[in-house]
């Protein structure tokens, strides 16, 4: 999918933010080093044992923040967590690291942490445990959360050593941090205006102009009744184009145009035009080059000429 912004993505963040209550997002500090996460010679995320956790938890949280993820195979709630905190931590640049431990592999571990139930996540600083949450918390709490303890720790650690050879990453533009911080707070309202301004200020910036118009669409959306993909009217041209939008934000991408495909089959003038105007809005949601877009697109043009 093209873009800044994955639609499947946008649709797990919408369905998060009806859940829970607006958190701001605090500013990331530079919490003990240069921010340059992509030439740091430690990974974002390390599988830690008992043989490992001495130096990649212990001796590394003097260099950086640790999170330690304590989950095991059988829990439920750590497969929602754990995926969500190693995103975090590959878009943290640095700033903290997270070290996963399988509790049932390294009992000795947990019974340290006096673990009582996962996930448990424990923060770690200069060899301490500074603070630490269990279940399953949502991007933007945590990484206030993490942005918290940073305040607090950030200036006594000395920071991650750099990849030999590796180059200094482009900075950040802050408006474009500014836009993913709403999209993590949920604030898709917010996002979308700051993406179409950083869009028009810029027209040749792709990323900004494509998220805008994923997100405008994930809005259009959730604002339709879902029931609309059963009791549209097969000639009710606005209920067919909420139907598709639906069934695209529903990871149905071949049921959504081939419905919009067939309404063109079914229409002439300005209505048949209208339809294929929509259709060709939503491929632009998606790489060209997907095989639905390259099948629908076959199927456009058949029900055209």
């Amino acid at each position: 999918m093209t873009g800044a912004v994955d639609l499947s993505v946008l649709k797990e963040r919408a369905d998060a933010a009806r859940n829970r209550p607006a958190t701001p997002q605090a500013p990331r500090p530079p919490a003990g080093n240069d921010g340059a996460g992509t030439a740091a010679a430690v990974p974002a995320v390390v599988e830690v044992t008992e043989a490992t956790f001495e130096a990649e938890v212990i001796a590394r949280s003097d260099q950086v923040l640790v999170l330690v993820d304590l989950w095991a195979t059988w829990c439920e709630p750590c497969k929602q967590l754990s995926p969500l905190l190693e995103r975090l931590a590959e878009e943290a640049s640095g700033q903290w690291i997270l070290a996963t431990i399988d509790i049932d592999a390294n009992p000795r571990i947990a019974q340290a942490f006096g673990v009582q139930s996962v996930p448990t996540v424990v923060a770690i600083a200069q060899g301490q445990p500074v603070a630490a949450f269990q279940g399953v918390q949502p991007a933007a709490q945590i990484t206030a959360w993490v942005d918290e303890i940073l305040a607090k720790v950030g200036d006594r650690l000395t920071g991650l050593p750099a990849a030999e050879g590796a180059e200094v990453p482009d900075p950040v533009d802050p408006r474009m941090a500014e836009a993913e911080s709403k999209l993590d707070e949920g604030d898709f309202d917010g996002a979308l205006a700051a993406y179409q301004a950083l869009a028009q200020a810029e027209p040749g910036n792709v990323e900004a102009a494509s998220a805008a118009r994923n997100i405008e669409f994930v809005i259009r959306a959730q604002a339709a009744d879902p029931s609309v993909v059963d009791t549209a009217a097969p000639d009710d041209i606005e209920g067919q184009f909420a139907a598709a939008d639906v069934l695209l934000l529903n990871q149905r991408p071949d049921d959504a145009f081939d419905r919009l495909i067939a309404l063109v089959r079914a229409t002439s003038g300005d209505d048949r035009s209208a339809v294929r105007t929509r259709l060709l809005s939503l491929f632009e949601l998606f790489d060209p080059s997907e095989p639905f877009v390259v099948a629908a697109r076959r199927k456009l043009a058949s029900a055209l000429y």
